[in-house]
């Protein structure tokens, strides 16, 4: 999990939350859905201050994300 303090957590996860439901409701979300919601975030990070160093920056968050999910997630699974 990425390490934000716990005030931080309470402000976000309520969106989250209400995102994760609407998730829910489908039988099944396409890989599609959730690449079209990741990138509505990067590029509005992007777009709202153009330039290689935030790229560099989202680019970053996107790697350790996925770094995050094979170590905690990923890794445990193919364990077992």
């Amino acid at each position: 999990m990425p390490y934000i303090t716990q005030n931080d957590r309470v402000r976000l996860d309520p969106d989250i939350e209400r995102l994760l439901d609407t998730l829910s409701q489908a039988p099944t979300v396409p890989p599609g859905e959730i690449n079209y919601i990741i990138s509505r975030i990067i590029w509005s990070r992007f777009l709202d201050k153009p330039s290689y160093t935030r790229a560099n920056e989202l680019i970053g968050v996107l790697e350790c994300a996925k770094a995050e999910f094979i170590r905690r997630h990923l890794n445990p699974y193919e364990d077992v």
